[in-house]
């Protein structure tokens, strides 16, 4: 198969470019299968004559699954060709979807979910790998907050083009339609010459990598990040499952009303919050090599306080604006804390840098927090229950700045070095 390869004298420009593109163009289909489950939830229930419990089963089928397997597609990526082993999971999770509109029963709803988890886990951790490859440290913010744009604005497009979809031909259509293109992107990244392995990691900036996992995972760099970012998730997580619900019970909105504000909302909002972020992460990144983790963590602490005042109002002007606000400012962090993971691995390790982080941070981030809010809802009541947000991000901006006090001007450390030298015996 003959690989792409843009004119010679703009392919240094053009060509990561192009391929961040289509990367961006897979992940947007990505969450777009994510969350278009649950926009055909009360079809498939009716057709296929299953309980609430199991509907649930078939959501949690996909992050179990999802968190299981990445780890190993990380581990994989740093040792195979990372694009073909991208584009297959890419193949597999359209396949696996295609199938989800065919099943007949709950078990094949099952199995099919899971598969689409496999396909899912083998492509995440890759592609940020071969961005971080693409270009240099101190654009990753940038190109990462491009390549998870995808989150907000692909998650609302699976409600709503689930939603028209099946209303027009049916909930087994809206997985067929989806599905589909993901065959002929999953072609199209083959077309490409993946990026070596470090082929960016020239910049004077750039922070002392870990070249082994247990080193990486020791690192306080990373870990304090992880732990951050495992918070962060755990607010996104309720967000994501309650805030329609809190919509319809104590703002008085209908459940498509609320479903469509809430997913609109988050688009818009998504879109601002991780371009600036991204932008602003770089400008920072480059006067200090904390600097990604210095604009999450101020962008995170002044979330806290929109947050409260989202859950505690009760004028609906002063909710929508004050969400607006916090959720700007909590994707914020998308593309600077992505940097920082992959920053700090050695790349010959970085995907499963990658991998072991979205592990942590769905494990203790959204495969928690919609359950502990919906328990402590039954004893508090909603409001109550995610009341619990604002103090979680004010966890995660306090680690984020934690852990920029790890990440040392490596000029300082060069000195320090020479210093030392100079001292020892027989210099």
């Amino acid at each position: 198969m003959r690989t792409f390869r843009a004119p010679s004298n703009t392919s240094s420009r053009l060509r990561p470019r192009i391929l961040l593109t289509v990367l961006t163009t897979v992940n947007l289909l990505n969450f777009v299968d994510r969350q278009i489950l649950f926009a055909v939830f009360p079809a498939i229930q009716r057709d296929l004559s299953l309980s609430d419990a199991e509907l649930g089963l078939a959501a949690s089928a996909f992050i179990v699954v999802y968190m299981i397997v990445t780890p190993i597609a990380g581990l994989l990526g740093d040792r195979l060709r990372r694009l073909p082993v991208a584009a297959a999971g890419v193949a597999l999770w359209s396949a696996a979807t295609l199938v989800s509109g065919t099943v007949r029963g709950f078990p094949a709803l099952l199995g099919a979910r899971a598969l689409v988890g496999v396909g899912e886990a083998s492509y995440a951790p890759l592609s940020a790998a071969i961005i971080s490859d693409s270009f240099p440290s101190e654009q990753r913010g940038s190109r990462l907050a491009i390549f998870n744009v995808a989150v907000p604005v692909g998650s609302a497009l699976g409600y709503v083009a689930g939603a028209i979809i099946a209303e027009h031909f049916g909930w087994r259509a809206a997985f067929f339609m989806v599905g589909a293109p993901g065959f002929a992107l999953a072609a199209l990244m083959l077309l490409f010459t993946e990026p070596s392995r470090g082929a960016m990691e020239r910049s004077e900036h750039a922070e002392p990598s870990r070249h082994t996992l247990a080193a990486l995972l020791a690192d306080p760099i990373y870990a304090i990040t992880t732990v951050a970012m495992s918070a962060l998730t755990f607010v996104l997580g309720a967000l994501a499952a309650w805030m329609p619900t809190f919509l319809v019970r104590l703002h008085g909105l209908s459940l498509a009303d609320a479903g469509t504000s809430f997913g609109l909302l988050t688009a818009a909002t998504g879109l601002a919050g991780t371009a600036l972020g991204g932008w602003l992460g770089d400008r920072a990144r480059r006067r200090h090599p904390a600097g990604y983790l210095r604009v999450s963590g101020v962008g995170l602490l002044a979330a806290a306080p929109f947050a409260a005042l989202a859950v505690f109002t009760e004028r609906a002007s002063v909710f929508w604006c004050a969400t607006a606000f916090a959720e700007i400012l909590v994707f914020l962090n998308v593309g600077p804390l992505n940097a920082v993971i992959v920053g700090v691995a050695a790349p010959a390790i970085r995907a499963t840098a990658v991998a072991v982080n979205i592990l942590a941070i769905h494990l203790l981030g959204d495969a928690l927090s919609p359950w502990m809010v919906g328990a402590l809802s039954d004893r508090l009541g909603l409001r109550a229950a995610l009341s619990i947000m604002p103090p979680m991000l004010l966890l995660s901006g306090a680690l984020c700045l934690a852990a920029g006090r790890f990440v040392a001007e490596p000029r300082l450390e060069r000195d320090r070095a020479k210093g030392q030298n100079l001292t020892e015996p027989g210099n």
